[in-house]
């Protein structure tokens, strides 16, 4: 009998599931739904929700799909595991019912509120104890909640992020992970436990927070509900949770000091582990525990994130088609013109607030724009290059924190499938990239495995992960992508006055 897993990605775009073979590593079959991007609903500028109804329904979907498709039998699937949006919330009540929708990452609304916090908890207990502003995470928009909407604060039984409401949906239980209390800003690094002194500060009763496991243990089994639903077993444990970024890490192998991840999707990422607990001053880029963080052994995630990313490319084909016009065709009309689009340069920080310029709202500008000079070209230049600037201003911050950047992994997908894009990135920030054939849907099953116990160590999980390209950086190209970036950031300056 085949032994099978099963990963969901559940991302604000789209969810994915993958069923994976357990033995070979390798993909028995994939489903993203819906086929179109789903929707993020603003009803303030600035406010971003999605109902967590319809990520249920796409597992659903996509659950159906990949069993059929792989011609699954009862009893071979023996796990599945989650990853998730990071930074969401979910707020429950006692009959596990959704009380308002999710506030999801990109959402604005708490950054007055997490920077009031930092303020009056003070940045040093801040940075030693949580390594982060309290910022616009989770917590912060917990305590936004409680202030605003009092109402639906005193219907909540428990809160939880994203991944951990589709886990309470499959088993009817209600658990969260230490790096999960971390990306929500409610953990102590220095005490190795919840925040109670944040906790007290917004006046949340820490019974609201669901009760935390490791990411790779069984958070219960799928029960008779859940099973009808998606078509599945019932019993079958769910054995894995992380956010999206520490789940693409993983995906990727990886684990230890001084590798790192990036992605380039809706936002843009890079993604570093340490094994000691780091901390930019400013709190641009962020620090979490690790999916393999232990006490005696730790693992820490720095994080850079762009929310400007993938969402500025899919507003310039909007701009320029729609449906009319693909991702390839960009691309290609982008190489037509040279290199810096002729002094064009594009600030991507359009998606709300930006970590990495201290969670203020920048908002996107085209900067140095000649009507007689510049076409769609150009724009569409500029817009990658700029993407890849903004990434290179958080690649800095770290630095400056200690982290060497040298070989970069990501998954053969998004932004990465431009040879423009990887250039800029590869030559403006001076590291080698390595192309994987992977996704946070696989390393989400691959995850399920080390918790069920089929692969003895999260290593172990990665075999048919294959390295399909890899590039490096050209000493010809190095110096013209700085003079660039050196453009680009004189624009961010006059930009930010």
């Amino acid at each position: 009998m085949r032994r099978l897993l099963i990963g969901y990605d559940i991302g604000s775009s789209s969810v994915k599931a993958t069923l994976l073979d357990a033995d070979t590593g390798k993909v028995i079959a994939a489903e993203g739904r819906p086929k179109v991007e789903m929707p993020i609903d603003s009803p303030r500028p600035d406010w971003a929700e999605q109902d967590p109804m319809m990520w249920w329904k796409y597992v659903k979907e996509t659950t159906k799909s990949i069993l059929h498709a792989g011609g699954v039998k009862s009893g071979e699937v023996k796990g599945i595991g989650i990853s998730y949006q990071m930074h969401g919330l979910v707020m429950v009540d006692k009959d596990q019912e959704v009380i308002r929708p999710s506030i999801i990452w990109c959402d604005s609304r708490a950054v007055a509120t997490g920077n009031k916090a930092f303020e009056e908890l003070g940045s040093d207990f801040c940075l030693s104890h949580l390594l982060n502003s309290p910022g616009n995470f989770t917590a912060s928009k917990l305590k936004w909640v409680k202030d605003h909407e009092p109402g639906n604060y005193e219907k909540i039984h428990k809160v939880m992020l994203p991944g951990d409401f589709i886990a309470m949906k499959l088993t009817g239980e209600i658990f969260t992970s230490e790096s999960g209390l971390s990306e929500g800003v409610f953990w102590d690094f220095k005490e190795n436990q919840l925040s109670q002194d944040l906790l007290d500060h917004y006046g949340i009763d820490s019974d609201l927070l669901a009760m935390a496991i490791p990411s790779f243990a069984e958070g219960g089994k799928v029960n008779a509900a859940a099973a009808a639903a998606l078509g599945i077993d019932e019993g079958v444990p769910v054995t894995y949770r992380a956010g999206d970024q520490p789940n693409n890490a993983f995906s990727l192998n990886v684990l230890e000091a001084g590798e790192l991840a990036t992605t380039a999707g809706t936002s843009g990422t890079v993604y570093g582990v340490s094994k000691a607990p780091v901390y930019d001053p400013q709190s641009r880029v962020n620090t979490f525990l690790h999916v393999n963080h232990l006490a005696g052994n730790p693992h820490y995630g720095v994080l850079l994130c762009v929310s400007g990313t993938g969402i500025l490319n899919s507003w310039l084909k909007n701009m320029l088609g729609g449906e009319s016009i693909g991702y390839e065709s960009m691309n290609e009309l982008a190489a037509e013109v040279p290199l810096g689009a002729e002094g064009l340069s594009f600030i991507p920080f359009g998606n709300g607030a930006e970590r990495i310029m201290e969670n203020k709202t920048i908002g996107a500008h085209l900067s140095g724009l000649n009507l007689l000079k510049h076409d769609k070209r150009h724009v569409l230049r500029a817009g990658q290059e700029g993407i890849v600037s903004a990434l290179t201003f958080g690649f800095n911050i770290m630095k400056n924190m200690g982290l060497t950047l040298g070989t970069v992994k990501a998954g053969r997908a998004n932004m990465f499938l431009s040879p423009l894009f990887r250039e800029a990135f590869v030559n403006m920030n001076e590291v080698n990239l390595e192309f994987y054939d992977t996704d946070g849907s696989q390393g989400a099953a691959r995850g399920a495995g080390v918790g069920a116990g089929i692969y003895a160590s999260p290593k172990e999980a990665f075999r048919g992960l294959e390295k399909v390209a890899s590039f490096e950086p050209d000493p010809k190209l190095v110096s013209a992508y700085k003079e660039v970036y050196e453009h680009w950031e004189a624009s961010l300056a006059k930009v930010k006055g």
